[in-house]
């Protein structure tokens, strides 16, 4: 008889110390701690939690957000860099899977920005690292387009884990190219809030958003989804509005989002954080995905492969293609041999 994995899994809802990786990788690694106490073993964090979500392009003019990108910039974190060698570590000490959001760090480009998540392995391993397809609105002011390197679900003692960045999981297509891999464990990371509208109209709402989309996932696939938000706290809004009246109305009558865990039927169940931080726990038994499917399993009989086609491109964007560039080149060596070849002659 089959059998299904049964783990712990933690949302947290969090705030990150704005432009400061060192002390949100701190935090990050404090509060994986303390989900492991819990009995956790698997652990999201919001997106871009190291080391800020871009919320000023929502109230800002783009002539106004230099300083700001400027930071964002300079606390962004390369995948091969300490900040995350941290939390791999930490991963590894308290045997437990954390998936995060960072600012990632271009290695040849010092204002390119990705919006990315990294899946960190129970052992301390890099299980995947994903970069947000499109930038959302206003995020394009921030933020360069990822690619599909990303989309891809990893098999793990708790299950088949897939994750998809904030608008990402209104995308159809980018949510199936998981479910057809097999997902059963989703996480869903959003910002903590997106304004929209000017002051007093109605606007955007995060939370509803993030309920109707996430809770479809989890419902259409029959699996868990995980949901963890990001937090603004008083702090961030002062940072942000700069003194600024109009802007600090828009930041704080923005809709807050939400962390919570939903079950393969669709529905919450565990507890929704919303007004302040915390970490909303659920257990889970992958056990419960299986007779959800005899109703409906659009990766199995109720699909019609025969009539829809889907193609994914996996290919790893990239600056440049160098062609037969089999070793760096050798400048001294050329002079000697143009030399020798002069006197030859």
């Amino acid at each position: 008889m089959k059998s299904y994995p049964r783990f712990k899994a933690a949302a947290c809802h969090a705030a990150p110390v704005y432009f400061d990786a060192d002390a949100t990788v701190d935090k990050a690694c404090a509060w994986i701690a303390e989900a492991a106490r819990k009995g956790a073993e698997l652990i999201a964090f919001p997106e871009a939690y190291i080391a800020s979500f871009p919320v000023w392009s929502g109230v800002w003019a783009p002539v106004d957000t230099h300083e700001f990108f400027c930071k964002l910039a300079g606390s962004s974190v390369l995948i091969d860099g300490p900040e995350i060698a941290r939390l791999r570590s930490t991963a590894r000490k308290h045997g437990v899977f954390v998936s995060i959001g960072i600012n990632e760090a271009s290695p040849i480009s010092d204002g390119c920005v990705w919006d990315t998540n990294v899946l960190i392995g129970d052992d301390g391993s890099l299980l995947n690292v994903h970069r947000k397809l499109v930038p959302t609105y206003w995020e394009k002011l921030t933020w360069a387009n990822g690619d599909g390197s990303g989309l891809r679900v990893v098999d793990t003692r708790v299950g088949r884990i897939g994750a998809l960045v904030c608008g990402e999981n209104t995308n159809g297509l980018a949510r199936f190219a998981l479910l057809a891999q097999g997902e059963n464990v989703h996480i869903s990371s959003f910002s903590p809030r997106w304004p929209t509208h000017p002051p007093g109209e109605a606007a955007y709402d995060l939370e509803a958003a993030i309920r109707l989309r996430a809770g479809a996932h989890a419902f259409e696939g029959k699996l868990f989804n995980i949901v963890a938000s990001g937090f603004l706290p008083p702090d961030a809004i002062d940072l942000i509005s700069r003194d600024n009246s109009r802007a600090r109305q828009l930041l704080e009558e923005a809709s807050k989002s939400v962390s919570l865990i939903f079950g393969p039927g669709g529905a919450p169940i565990s507890e929704v954080l919303k007004e302040e931080e915390g970490i909303a726990y659920a257990d889970i038994d992958l056990a419960q995905c299986v007779v959800p499917k005899q109703f409906q399993d659009v990766v199995g009989y109720y699909n019609r492969f025969d009539v829809f086609e889907f193609k994914v491109n996996r290919r790893a964007n990239a600056a440049a293609e160098f062609v037969n560039d089999l070793s760096p080149p050798d400048f001294e060596g050329d002079l000697q041999a143009s030399l020798a070849a002069e006197e030859a002659r």
